[in-house]
């Protein structure tokens, strides 16, 4: 793969490192950049962009993270070859740090994915959600991240559906990105809500399924917003 040529037009000085996210969708939205391709060393785009090093190193971490770049120990930096596949990554990087927007995201994919989850999960399936709850109840020091996003993630793949296979993960950044700004955690609520997505899927309801999940959103939305707002 040959590494690639970089538009020398560079970003104003006041940028932010959305505005290099935004320049780096840009090139893969018109063909300039590929997946696979190389980019050029930190130097070479600090100069072609005339950012800071600060402002490179942000954009980028944004881009790993939502895995349209992956780095190479001593190998530089390169285009994930599935970012081809994934465009709602590539939306997600250019909000990633608008707080609001990517909690509404989330809510509108989850909540189509619950529906049609009622109509789709598995017997087995909703052995693995009771799982989760369980283990979030044995958790006696309430760092219950990982059983609170496989909640999600089982639900989401339960659609089994290669159309939204994108969607969802999407929606598990957008989870990740939304948990790490939770202040406090309070495992009896999240118990709560979750039992009741639990009881409406097992009883194959699309109608309960989305209220109960949409209670359970709005009351992440309002925690995370509150602690924002401050």
């Amino acid at each position: 793969m040959d590494l690639v040529e970089f538009n020398k037009n560079p970003i104003q000085r006041n940028t932010l490192s959305k505005q290099v996210l935004e320049h780096i969708i840009s090139m893969l939205m018109d063909g300039q950049l590929h997946p696979g391709d190389k980019l050029p060393s930190e130097l070479t785009l600090m100069n072609d962009l005339d950012v800071s090093r600060p402002v490179l190193r942000e954009a980028f971490s944004s881009l790993e993270t939502l895995e349209i770049v992956k780095r190479r120990p001593r190998g530089g930096t390169y285009i994930n070859e599935k970012v081809g596949s994934s465009p709602f990554k590539a939306m997600l990087a250019l909000s990633i740090n608008n707080i609001p927007a990517v909690i509404e995201a989330r809510i509108t994919l989850e909540l189509g994915l619950v529906t049609i989850a009622a109509e789709k999960i598995t017997d087995e399936q909703l052995d693995e959600l009771k799982e989760t709850i369980n283990s979030i109840e044995a958790n006696v020091d309430s760092n219950y991240g990982k059983y609170d996003k496989k909640f999600h993630s089982i639900i989401a793949q339960s659609a089994n559906n290669p159309v939204v296979e994108g969607m969802i993960d999407s929606l598990l950044m957008a989870h990740e990105k939304t948990d790490s700004l939770i202040p406090f955690r309070e495992p009896e609520k999240t118990i709560e809500y979750h039992t009741a997505i639990y009881e409406a899927l097992k009883n194959r309801d699309p109608i309960q399924s989305f209220q109960e999940m949409y209670k359970h959103l709005c009351f992440v939305r309002e925690k995370i917003l509150s602690r924002n707002d401050r």
